[in-house]
């Protein structure tokens, strides 16, 4: 026998004792497919920032850099156009540096009002005697569970006045109960933006930095005060450089979200007056300026990996300042005293004010035939089987009572099959990656299977939607593309691809913590059993952590339900129901669109008592993936 028979026999036997682990199979499958869905379209994104998609980006290039490049050839002229035009005054400064500046002030603003209220509410409720814990704790994690834009509308439904010429004297609640009229720029505008993001974020920054208080070990806290230190001192000597990595991570992670969230910019600027970094991306790509468009998406991109390496960076050189090797039992709570209950009942105001009044005020709003007049309220937008907008009935779509409107049914019922197969396969994939992971934790193969897993976290939802959206306006995937094809199937198709994606470091990530908690020796006594995989997985490993499987369903379950930013580029008006709120919010009927808000918030909410009723698994139990 050669040699060379004897070295292909040798790899032939090496592949076959590889293959022969389920849990090589999946690295290996899942390597090619995460390859072919992540890597794949970041290349094309990348590629179309620098290619002429039409004759008339064509034009406007060779005419301002004297060249004569045609569709399709690449260029560097989108960069140039874009950030550094002098051919049209101020085009640079109103279409990309003002945008990026005050997306990135509005962010960081964010930041400041999403970690100082939950870190401090995350303190109150882990680290003093402060009583009914319980019920801010579950209620405080609401907003995040609602879109951010249902805290716009809400923000929208409380401050507009009379006196503001964009409202169209329409009256809000905090002027039809008390007369007080707020100015244009606490409603609309940088401001509200920045803070209704804040509100949004506080309860993922309650749930990072809550983990690290209820976890962290408390002899240093309890040396501390035998030595008579004070707890100011406490907080500041001790609390605050522990629970730093969470607040480094919660700034990182918020500002990253904030820069590229769509939806709240676009519902707080009615008035027009600030255009962020993401309004101005989704317009180009909507009006014939690609390049630009997919410019503006590749530097959100890099900003989403510029933090990713600081927050890496970061932990890493925290590790080497680890000195506590054992965990106290007792953990110090500060006791409040006579501030007790005036400290709760202001923690329970200000919950109950953005996680349950706008549950309210989107019932009042939806019964209001004139907007904040409570003496009008009436079951017409509801009920009424009348057209109440020729403007909308002439596109063949109803303006029919919410319950008789069959646009927002099937757009409802749309969603929920889109936020349904995203949920299985995301979860699904989900399992069998944190199997795969947690089996070969130290392998190179687990580590890129892994990663790639959890890119889709780190893009900008916006920035990951114009990644799909240049791929179905390619030839060969024109039947991905609504716009083309006419047929809500198309929509259907690539909102799952790219939501079972983009959701999928939720069920990932929860799949592999789940699995890095058992034992390997229960699946070992199985496999001496004869027991196979299939049934490994379903009648043991599964059951034993059912709770956190399942909230790898539910995750992308109730993100996909909420989500508008990432399909807006993909849908047209009617595919999903967040697209037909934000549809019928445009042609003036709040009303309807109040009530569709309403219908989503209480079926997310309600998803996901009922699961967390039935199997103990919840959203807020997985959050920030």
């Amino acid at each position: 026998m050669t040699l060379k028979n004897i070295s292909f026999k040798r790899i032939l036997r090496n592949l076959k004792t590889f293959f022969s682990n389920p849990a090589n199979i999946i690295l290996v499958v899942f390597a090619v497919i995460l390859s072919i869905a992540v890597i794949y379209p970041l290349i094309i994104l990348a590629f179309d920032a620098f290619t002429i998609h039409s004759l008339r980006e064509a034009k406007e290039i060779n005419e301002v850099l004297e060249t004569t490049l045609k569709k399709g050839d690449l260029t560097f002229g989108h960069w140039l156009l874009l950030m550094f035009n002098s051919e049209v005054e101020g085009f640079s400064q109103t279409n990309f540096w003002d945008p990026l500046w005050k997306s990135v002030l509005m962010s960081l603003i964010a930041c400041l009002v999403a970690v100082l209220g939950g870190g401090v509410i995350a303190w109150f409720i882990t680290r003093s005697n402060m009583p009914c814990k319980k019920f801010i704790s579950t209620v405080f994690v609401f907003p995040y569970i609602m879109p951010s834009w249902s805290i716009a509308m809400f923000w929208e439904n409380f401050f507009k006045n009379s006196q503001i010429t964009s409202c169209y004297n329409e009256v809000g609640l905090l002027e039809s109960m008390t007369g007080i009229c707020v100015p244009e720029s606490l409603l609309y505008g940088f401001w509200p933006t920045a803070f209704v993001l804040g509100i949004h974020y506080m309860p993922f920054a309650y749930i990072l930095i809550g983990g690290i208080l209820r976890n962290m070990d408390a002899n240093l806290e309890e040396a501390a005060t035998i030595l008579k230190a004070s707890r100011f001192k406490i907080l500041r000597r001790i609390t605050l450089p522990i629970v730093a990595p969470a607040l480094i991570s919660t700034v990182l992670l918020v500002f990253a979200s904030s820069i590229s969230s769509y939806t709240v910019p676009h519902f707080l600027n009615a008035n027009g007056s600030f255009n962020s970094i993401s309004i101005t991306m989704r317009s180009m790509l909507t009006t014939g300026q690609k390049g630009k468009g997919y410019v503006i998406a590749v530097i959100l991109l890099v900003f989403s990996m510029l933090i990713l390496t600081i927050n890496n960076w970061f932990t890493k050189s925290r590790r080497n300042f680890t000195t506590v090797s054992g965990k106290s039992g007792q953990i110090s709570k500060a006791n409040l005293g006579k501030f007790k209950w005036p400290i709760t009942a202001l923690l329970i105001a200000f919950v109950g004010f953005f996680a349950v009044f706008p549950l309210v005020t989107f019932v009042l709003e939806s019964l209001c035939a004139k907007s904040g007049d409570l003496s009008t309220l009436t079951l017409k937008y509801w009920t009424t089987t009348e057209d109440l907008d020729v403007r909308i009935t002439s596109q063949l779509q109803s303006s029919q009572g919410v319950l008789h409107n069959f646009t927002i049914w099937n757009a409802f019922g749309r969603s929920i099959l889109v936020s349904t197969v995203v949920a299985l396969f995301a979860g699904t994939f989900g399992i069998l990656i944190g199997y795969a992971v947690s089996k070969n934790r130290r392998g190179k193969l687990a580590n890129f299977v892994s990663s790639l897993a959890f890119l889709p976290y780190l893009i900008p939802a916006l920035s990951f939607g114009a990644v799909f959206f240049a791929l179905i306006t390619m030839p060969q995937f024109n039947w991905l593309n609504v716009a083309n094809t006419n047929n809500q199937w198309s929509a259907i198709a690539i909102c799952i691809i790219a939501g079972s994606i983009k959701f999928l470091p939720f069920a990932s990530r929860s799949g592999t913590n789940a699995m890095l908690q058992l034992s390997g020796e229960i699946e070992e006594a199985a496999i001496i059993t004869g027991c196979p995989w299939g049934k490994r997985m379903t009648k043991i490993l599964f059951p034993i952590q059912k709770s956190s499987f399942i909230s790898g369903y539910l995750l992308p379950f109730i993100s996909c339900m909420r989500e508008l930013t990432l399909f807006t580029l993909l849908t047209d008006n009617f595919s999903l129901i967040t697209n037909t709120l934000q549809f019928y919010d445009t042609y003036g009927l709040g009303q309807i669109s109040n009530a569709i808000n309403l219908l989503i918030v209480v079926f997310v909410i309600g998803a996901n008592l009922l699961v967390n009723a039935l199997t103990g698994a919840s959203i807020d139990k997985g959050i920030g993936g």
